[in-house]
């Protein structure tokens, strides 16, 4: 059934979510067997019959128009991110094991950027939020990516698995469950990918947590934000991030972390810069040349 089936999952959790009294549904009388709206009553809100909101959430192989998909969208209750990720799994439907294709590789002018920006944390985040270059501020802030395994050089893998991360942000439940759910839109928009799928297994056997979001069907767009962290060297820092989209490289993202010009935070990064010294002077040379 494919990337199909993973539409039909992924309504089933959006309606699984939400209340009558939420969704605006009038009550019809009897027992719920399960949590959430039923399936008529999606199918009443939407403008559709019942049986053929059923086969949308059974993954047949239909073709929903954009005015069906709007409706679906409206009465699940669906934000941005959700409606782009269930518009995904229909428009990136695959039923065998995609190609995991080229390398990535980061531009030489994004690497200039990394240095460039001295005492600022950045990243070049890639598929699957892969961790493809960073800066020495980045390496001090978070982990030394380039000092991990080629596999494990992830920061969703990071986040959700390292005790470390786990100590490093305040609010890691948070911020593990948004890596979850930026991974799931990855999924929506590259089906079936060989790397996604291992990193989703490996993820899955370690991790309860990870278990519980990705049966939840959650994504999670945010692009910048707001980030509490308590460092093992400067103690207590609250961060700005922006994660900035690259379109000669749509499947690559530029991430910068900030604090509060004058702010304690700010004096921390300073005190962070400082031990810069102590990195590899091939901070910045490419991860794949690193052992």
């Amino acid at each position: 059934m494919g990337q199909s089936a993973e539409f039909g999952k992924f309504l089933k959790a959006m309606r699984a979510r939400l209340s009558p009294e939420v969704a605006g549904a009038q009550e019809s009388g009897g027992s719920r067997r399960v949590p959430g709206l039923r399936r008529e009553e999606v199918a009443r809100l939407s403008g559709v019959s019942t049986d053929y909101y059923t086969r949308l959430e059974q993954g047949r192989n239909i073709h929903p128009s954009k005015a069906v998909l709007d409706a679906v969208a409206r009465a699940l209750r669906l934000d941005a991110g959700e409606q782009a990720h269930m518009v995904d799994l229909l428009e990136h439907c695959a039923s065998a094991a995609a190609n995991p294709g080229p390398a990535q590789k980061v531009r030489p002018a994004l690497r200039q950027l990394l240095d460039a920006v001295g005492d600022v944390p950045a990243l070049v985040l890639g598929r699957r939020a892969d961790v493809l270059a960073a800066n020495r501020m980045a390496h001090l802030l978070l982990v030394d990516f380039a000092s991990l395994p080629a596999p494990e050089r992830n920061l969703t893998r990071w986040i959700i698995l390292d005790p470390a991360a786990q100590a490093l942000f305040r609010d890691w439940k948070t911020v593990a469950a948004e890596a979850v759910g930026a991974l799931r839109m990855d999924v929506g928009r590259h089906p079936n990918d060989p790397r996604t799928n291992q990193l989703v297994g490996e993820l899955a056997v370690h991790s309860e947590h990870f278990r519980q979001w990705w049966a939840g069907h959650r994504v999670a767009s945010r692009s910048a934000g707001t980030v509490r962290l308590h460092h093992a060297v400067v103690g207590d820092l609250e961060l700005n991030f922006e994660t900035l989209g690259l379109p000669d490289d749509p499947d690559q993202q530029l991430r910068f972390y900030s604090a509060k010009a004058g702010s304690p935070s700010s004096d921390a990064l300073t005190l962070l810069s400082s031990f810069t010294a102590e990195m590899t002077d091939n901070a910045n040379v490419p991860l794949k040349h690193r052992h």
